[in-house]
């Protein structure tokens, strides 16, 4: 009985990464004899055991072989005849079929070191392609391993086509697929999952929607970095930079999906897209049941972004700053607020709007521009927010009438905020 660290904690101890969690492989064991130590076994479709102290999974050796389609059709064979290479050659990728003894000895007969000194994503061997799985496992090391350099074998891209071409993709359970995306946007670089996946055509089976945005055109002014797929890839990596928080990486992943929909004659301009990407985003949502909480902070920065872009504008030549200036009506600034929930949560109107910078700097030359907007929404929102409500009923208002003055004076504190603005006043970031 040989028990030895495996996968991802040895990979990334050899890439100078703090390791997290351990997992280990032990050969020529039983499942008795690993219940007599005192494990626990967790594993239903194969034996995987806790340690009794450190509670870290131990599974043992095994080897699998393919019965049915999608990622569950496996037969699992777990004996203490199967061998620590026959364990690590039924693995995705190189770099992750290498094991440590305790003594500190690298195991490693698929070649992961090299692998990992050249920065390659390769595959183990061929039953890679039996688990359709793989494929978006693949594309999100790309995502986690990019700031490294990493990137995926020219075999392996077209052993995944193969895989997409199959329609094995197909067989991925919504909720699988959720848990990989989940995964990404709290990766260091998310767009390279979905570039990766753009590059073997899995997004259009997975992603139709964002699929739908390669080569579509925007106003060469405004988005020098090209089409609509370029720009959200930007916006996503912004979106990294200025939060970590999912709602606000999900909703720049979603937040310009109606573009895809726009008839070409009207290209390049975008009228209305951000109504037209509602359904879209609920489309995404319901296929990947998506929870409800982020579905519908996503929904709000796609309905809401282009008038919160507006709420300040520049004259045509728009280098000056003293041209800044408020743009929108005191019941449209009132309508935002309302509508996203400012009033009642702040702090995630506050979201919104850090969602909306991502956006604004997800375009080519503009990624570190000031976006005055959001301390300006926020200082609005505290200026219309100063009504007495109380003092309304004591003026003997009553029902629907306490709401009406309300909002009433609401929309007054916002026409009176604007009309104390001077230009300085409004240039912060």
């Amino acid at each position: 009985m040989e028990t030895y660290l495996v996968g991802g904690a040895v990979r990334d101890a050899l890439l100078g990464i703090e390791v997290y969690d351990r997992d280990w492989v032990v050969v020529g064991a039983t499942p008795k004899q690993m219940l007599e130590k005192g494990f626990e076994q967790v594993g239903k479709d194969f034996p995987v055991f806790l340690h009794p102290k450190t509670k870290e999974e131990h599974a043992l050796a095994r080897t699998e072989r393919k019965q049915g389609r999608g990622y569950h059709g496996f037969e699992v064979f777990a004996e203490p005849s199967v061998t620590l290479e026959e364990d690590l050659i039924r693995r995705d990728l190189t770099i992750n079929a290498m094991a440590q003894t305790p003594a500190g000895e690298i195991i490693d007969p698929y070649n992961g070191q090299q692998d990992l000194e050249n920065r390659v994503l390769r595959h183990v061997s061929d039953a890679f392609s039996e688990d359709p799985l793989r494929v978006l496992r693949v594309a999100r090391f790309a995502a986690k391993l990019a700031p490294f350099g990493f990137k995926v074998a020219p075999e392996t891209v077209a052993l995944m086509r193969q895989m997409v071409d199959s329609g094995e993709l197909e067989q991925l359970t919504p909720e699988r697929v959720w848990q990989e995306v989940v995964k990404v946007l709290n990766s260091v670089k998310p767009s390279e999952f979905f570039e990766v996946l753009a590059a073997v055509g899995a997004d259009k089976v997975l992603f139709q929607e964002l699929h739908a945005l390669h080569g579509v055109e925007q106003p060469e002014k405004h988005h020098p970095e090209g089409d609509v797929w370029i720009h959200t890839m930007m916006v996503l990596e912004s979106a990294g930079r200025l939060s970590s928080d999912i709602d606000v990486r999900f909703a720049a992943l979603m937040h310009d999906l109606g573009k895809g929909v726009t008839p070409r004659e009207l290209w390049p301009k975008h009228h209305g897209h951000e109504a037209a990407g509602l359904p879209l985003v609920k489309a995404v949502c319901k296929r990947f049941r998506v929870p409800k909480k982020v579905e519908q902070f996503a929904l709000k920065v796609t309905e809401y972004h282009g008038l919160i872009h507006k709420a300040l504008s520049r004259d045509a030549s728009g280098e000056k700053r003293s041209e800044l200036k408020p743009e929108l009506k005191p019941k449209t600034y009132h309508k935002v607020l309302q509508n996203c929930g400012a009033y009642k949560d702040a702090a995630t109107f506050e979201k919104i709007l850090t969602a909306c910078m991502a956006d604004a700097r997800g375009r080519l030359g503009f990624e570190s521009v000031g976006y005055p907007q959001k301390d300006f929404w926020m200082r609005l929102l505290r200026a219309a927010d100063q009504v007495d409500n109380q003092e309304i009923i004591a003026q003997g208002f009553k029902g629907k009438e306490i709401a009406e003055q309300i909002e009433r004076g609401k929309i007054n504190n916002i026409r009176a905020f604007i009309q104390s603005l001077d230009s300085d006043s409004l240039l912060s970031d």
